[in-house]
């Protein structure tokens, strides 16, 4: 299949399983409301300038109409949705402002003990905020001639729903959220992303969940190193959140490899999306981008600023990064010959930490976009920790396309990822398979 149509397919794929629904241009109707390629970023959104004092307080919450919402008899299915902002810390201990979504859901849950709440950890969605998970649950398919963007999450939330489980999303630390650029692939600013909104949900009026309710993280992809950097970061961080059980799909653990991996494939503005973040975390290496990007590359991180994943499949696929430096060096070339971005992206390595309670971790054996060797050592470094972990390899056929090799295990695996969490939420054990390790692939 041609590069291109590979690309359409795989769009059209996630757009389908979520019954799209199209959003227009609207113009903005209110002078602090942001417009993002054409999409007006509601006023809820703008961070007010004095913050809580303590992490995962509410700022403010509102209503969130669900794209998908049917009659029931006790009330809408699969929930009651509600917008959130709350409070986190960065990863330079600055407070910040959090966007998300808390859905309560309508069915009865099932298992043993009190309601349990999930927290989602969404997908590389861009960096635009237009990009937004909680804007997703209203709008699974923004499309307007200038942005194109999939809430390809919703299919999980609405499966952990249908189970009675309370879900609360994360839109990440700048994502949604309009006061600066979204930190893509910050270890610290997810991690406590994750972990402050299971605090904020607490709070949410009218939510049946409690400090009592069992909590579980959820997250493939750029979710599944957040839901990672969540597990190594509760014990420090949030100590009165208690994980039973934590799903962590295709994580990006090892950020040099990914970097490599990631320029020139389908996905390649997601190098843009990472430099974008970092530069955002740490203005000390802005001198650093300034001497090696030329004038394409400078554009394209602009221009991919503020970039949804289709937006970067159309527009920047195939992409090298030899072609956005000054002396044709790839962006991996430049990190090994630069000690401080290696210290910077050391800094950002998961796998250096325990992680709390029990671990899922799953990878295709032929994902070559968020590599599987990576990952799989991810899983052996937890394992030499003591860690509690259940290592699964998703086993599917070489297709081609990067992408979809990336993206066919997050749809092949998570029926059994989401039966793997609910067992542990209902208060059944794990059971570590760390033994077979050196038999795994």
């Amino acid at each position: 299949m041609p590069a291109r149509r590979r690309i359409l397919a795989a769009a059209v794929t996630a757009a389908a399983c979520l019954g799209a629904q199209a959003l227009t241009d609207t113009a903005a109707t209110a002078s602090d409301e942001v417009v993002s390629r054409g999409v007006t970023i509601p006023a809820f959104y703008n961070p007010p300038t004095e913050l809580p004092a303590a992490n995962g307080s509410l700022i403010r919450t509102e209503a969130l109409p669900l794209a998908l919402s049917l009659p029931g008899l006790d009330g809408p299915l699969p929930g009651t949705a509600t917008r959130l902002m709350y409070r986190s810390t960065d990863s330079g201990g600055q407070p910040v402002a959090v966007t998300g979504a808390y859905i309560e859901p309508t069915a009865a849950w099932k298992g043993n003990g009190p309601r349990p709440l999930v927290a989602v950890a969404p997908g590389t969605m861009g960096q635009g905020d237009q990009c937004a998970a909680s804007l997703g649950l209203e709008h699974p398919l923004t499309f307007n001639g200038q942005t194109t963007s999939v809430g390809y999450e919703d299919l999980a939330v609405y499966r952990l729903l249908a189970k009675g489980i309370a879900v609360v999303v994360t839109d990440y630390v700048g994502l949604g959220a309009t006061d600066r650029l979204h930190t893509y692939v910050n270890r610290v600013d997810e991690g406590h992303a994750v972990l402050d909104a299971v605090r904020a949900a607490r709070e949410v009026d009218g939510a049946s969940v409690t400090a009592a309710s069992p909590v579980g993280l959820f997250g493939y992809s750029q979710g599944g190193g957040a839901t990672a950097s969540a597990a190594e970061l509760q014990a420090s961080y949030a100590p009165d959140v208690t994980l039973s059980g934590t799903y962590a799909g295709a994580p990006p653990a090892d950020l040099t490899s990914v970097t490599k991996a990631i320029d020139g494939s389908e996905l390649a503005g997601a190098l843009g999306w990472s430099l974008n973040g970092f530069l955002q975390s740490d203005p000390s290496l802005k001198p650093i981008a300034e001497a090696h990007l030329n004038a394409a590359g400078k554009a394209a991180l602009s221009d991919l600023s503020t970039m949804c994943v289709g937006d970067a499949l159309f527009g920047y696929a195939y992409s090298k990064s030899t072609k956005w430096t000054t002396d044709g060096q790839s962006i991996s070339d430049i990190i090994a010959a630069t000690p401080a971005l290696q210290a910077f992206l050391d800094s950002q390595r998961i796998g250096t930490l325990k992680p709390s309670g029990p671990v899922r971790l799953a990878t295709g054996v032929s994902d070559n976009l968020v590599p599987h060797a990576q990952a799989r050592q991810l899983a052996v470094d937890w394992c030499r920790k003591g860690a509690d972990v259940t290592y699964k390899p998703v086993v599917l056929p070489s297709v081609g396309s990067a992408l979809l090799n990336h993206f066919a295990p997050l749809l092949t695996d998570q029926g059994d990822a989401i039966a793997w969490l609910t067992d542990r939420l209902g208060g059944k054990a794990a059971t570590s398979n760390c033994w077979s390790m050196p038999l795994q692939p």
